[in-house]
């Protein structure tokens, strides 16, 4: 009887029975060991690395289902990827249910960590930084998950990115929270997905501070069901050193928060200081395109109530004399270019540039106050933000 019994009460236990630590250290040796713990562990396992700089001279991956990898800290476990021969990421995973927490990638040569297809994925205080600052040679994306249900973000801090330091892009039921996006194109990126929860980040000195985008082409459409909550924006003022023909080389330095050609998006409570060319946009997608499934406009963005300081008073944009004159030498807070509708709260500084049709340039605005109708029912929260079991690999 107590034998059944045992049995049935390992069977009903969510963990695997016999999973084990395999712990790394660096040192001579820590590539091989790494890779190989990577390969061999089991679903339950933790990989533990210990405190130090491990030296690496290629990329990571990992594909087994159920893994914990863990550091002794952001600044206390670093991989280094400054002598990575390849031009990969620092660490691809192609399993579900992982956990990557605790630790830090210097300089790699392509991504920080890609996770693709890899769903209920957490990144938990990981830290990606090129260390020779803004560059166009810096690796894409700090933090890329990408084709995956369920993610969660918390405690990052990404530097560097030459495109997007934190980017999630179709995907579906995600938060970011808690994060630092700096000195990055665009610091963060919600793209193509759906769901989505941005909260209680910082993102400063970047080109762009947070973007919520809708591309054509993609094999993942109609991005949307966004919140952007609660977010400290400020001081996004570097100049854009994406390579040239990425989607992000056309943000215009200063660019605080901006929605582009997305559904149900709601933006309030962030407080946005010192981003010159506008604290909030909101557009169309400006280029021609030939997907039939797309629709470049945005849907239904909600501008709740925000905190604006200063700002719009150096943009970037097309006929920015004429509109700095039109404006009085700077920018509303709240700009948008006219196409799709929006809604804005009572007493929103905002305006509109009034343009014709999509793909018009400003130099076709016909500056006004925004006539924007108030939200008639609060924005409905249900089911974004990543699935809640994911906090309790956090604890």
């Amino acid at each position: 009887m107590f034998r059944v019994t045992a049995a049935a009460l390992l069977l009903a236990t969510s963990a695997p029975v016999w999973a084990e630590t395999h712990t790394i250290s660096p040192g001579e040796g820590a590539q091989e060991r790494l890779q190989e713990a990577l390969i061999l562990a089991e679903p339950g396992d933790t990989i533990m690395l210990e405190a130090g700089r491990y030296m690496l001279t290629d990329g990571l991956s990992l594909d087994v289902d159920g893994i914990t990898v863990r550091g002794a800290g952001m600044d206390g476990t670093v991989l280094d990827f400054t002598g990575q021969e390849g031009s990969g990421e620092g660490l691809l995973v192609t399993s579900d249910d992982v956990t990557l927490r605790d630790f830090a990638l210097e300089n790699p040569k392509g991504d920080g960590i890609k996770s693709k297809g890899a769903d209920n994925i957490v990144y938990y205080r990981i830290r990606v930084t090129w260390t020779n600052g803004p560059d166009a040679n810096n690796g894409a994306y700090g933090i890329y998950p990408v084709e995956s249900t369920g993610v969660l973000v918390d405690g990052a801090k990404v530097t560097g990115a030459s495109d997007a330091g934190i980017y999630v892009g179709q995907s579906n039921r995600i938060t970011v929270r808690n994060s630092i996006a700096e000195a990055n194109v665009a610091g963060i990126e919600i793209e193509n997905s759906r769901n989505a929860l941005v909260e209680y980040n910082i993102a400063t000195r970047n080109t762009g501070g947070i973007l919520v985008f809708d591309l054509p082409g993609l094999p993942v459409m109609d991005g949307g069901s966004v919140i952007v909550a609660n977010n400290l924006v400020v001081a996004n003022d570097t100049a854009n050193f994406a390579p040239p023909g990425n989607i992000v080389a056309g943000v215009r330095r200063g660019t605080g928060i901006m929605v582009m050609a997305n559904d149900n998006v709601l933006i309030e409570d962030n407080i946005l200081e010192e981003n010159p060319t506008a604290p909030i946009m909101v557009i169309a997608y400006t280029l021609p395109f030939e997907d039939e499934r797309y629709d470049p406009m945005p849907r239904d963005v909600v501008v709740g109530q925000n905190l604006y300081g200063s700002g719009g008073n150096d943009p970037q944009l097309e006929g920015a004399e004429m509109l700095l004159a039109a404006f009085g030498g700077a920018l509303p807070p709240v700009m948008w270019d006219g196409l799709g509708n929006i809604f804005a709260v009572d007493g929103t500084p905002a305006w509109s540039l009034n343009l014709p049709e999509q793909g018009k340039g400003v130099s076709m605005a016909q500056p006004a106050p925004l006539n924007a109708p108030t939200p008639e029912a609060a924005f409905n929260r249900e089911g974004i933000g990543a699935p809640a079991e994911l906090d309790d690999r956090i604890g």
